[in-house]
């Protein structure tokens, strides 16, 4: 199958779109990733969207080894447009060896599309430097989105550890909690227990959850519940919708032609966290082990030296999908007319 191009004409209707919202609320975003299919679809809805300034996207091993990864998201700034640089980021966990790529997303983790020659060319700063430096150039206003492993952000405290003090917020996509699903952790992807996010790289998740800045964690108990079924995927219109239907078509829907939205739905909470309950709680990773990448969750009040002296975050238990769905249709449908 031929790859996909943008056309100038979609991409002029794009912008065209965002020129005249340019008086909505704007949130500057570093997107950090492992681009494969649901990260993808997650850069299209920042790509188009009018309320994102998108400052910059950092990548990771994850769905596909570094060399992938990167090579996907300089391939749909291709596609995109859109002018963030990008930075390459870690190739391996902060803390252990690299393990095997994620295989839902395909060899080439963006679903057995065809991938063109590259012209975008990527950031000379590692991730890490390029996030500490966009946070420097923008304080107070920047949000991370975390929709891969932790590494990137693990690394980029290193460098500047006031960086918790710089950060509007932190938004990851990671981790399971057994809510609405019986209490039991079934829909963990990663060994029995963990989610693959967080479980990639248990001890820097465990560091940057707890560094001390404002922190939402959107688990797998809410992006399970938010489900585009093969109507909805067959639906979303113009050429973003095509490049969609391309890349999850062969990999990443289930029998009934469906998928669950796990990276989109941090940038759904950045839009519109009123359509997720949330609770307040302590959260620690499960560093190593048996139990390694393992969430475990404690009581704002929780006493106990797993929990006393770490600060509070915030944990979604659930979500009005159907509301977070309308933004996505919406944004395609806005920015293909």
């Amino acid at each position: 199958m031929k790859s996909l191009k943008i056309p100038m004409l979609v991409l002029a209707a794009s912008l065209s779109f965002a020129a005249t919202t340019a008086s909505a609320q704007s949130h500057k975003v570093i997107y950090d990733a492992d681009v494969g299919v649901d990260d993808a679809m997650g850069l299209i809805l920042l790509a188009r969207h009018p309320e994102i300034d998108l400052l910059g996207v950092t990548t990771m091993f994850g769905n596909g080894t570094i060399d992938n990864t990167t090579r996907n998201t300089l391939y749909l700034q291709d596609v995109l447009g859109f002018t963030a640089p990008v930075a390459r980021g870690a190739a391996k966990p902060a803390y252990s060896s690299a393990p095997e790529p994620a295989r839902i997303h395909g060899a080439n983790a963006l679903g057995e599309t065809e991938i063109p020659a590259i012209q975008s060319e990527a950031d000379p700063r590692p991730a890490a430097q390029m996030i500490v430096d966009l946070v420097r150039e923008n304080p107070g206003e920047v949000t991370l989105l975390m929709v891969g492993r932790s590494t990137n952000v693990a690394l980029a405290l290193a460098i500047e550890p006031k960086l918790p003090e710089m950060v509007k917020q932190v938004i990851i996509m990671g981790g399971t909690f057994g809510y609405n699903y019986g209490g039991k952790r079934e829909n963990a992807n990663l060994f029995s227990i963990a989610e693959a996010n967080i479980g990639g790289d248990a001890r820097a998740a465990d560091e940057v959850i707890n560094a001390g800045w404002p922190v939402a964690i959107l688990p797998l108990d809410v992006t399970l519940q938010t489900i585009m079924s093969k109507e909805y995927l067959d639906a979303l219109p113009g050429t973003d919708g095509q490049f969609i239907r391309e890349i999850t078509h062969r990999t990443y829907v289930n029998d009934q032609g469906a998928t669950p939205v796990h990276d989109s739905s941090a940038i759904f909470y950045l839009l519109d966290p009123g359509a997720y309950t949330m609770t307040e709680a302590k959260v620690r990773v499960v560093p190593d082990g048996i139990a390694a990448g393992q969430t475990m969750m404690g009581k704002p009040t929780s006493s106990n030296s797993t929990y006393e002296p770490y600060p509070s975050v915030q944990v979604a238990t659930s979500v009005d999908a159907a509301r977070v769905l309308d933004i996505y249709s919406e944004t395609i449908a806005n920015a293909a007319e």
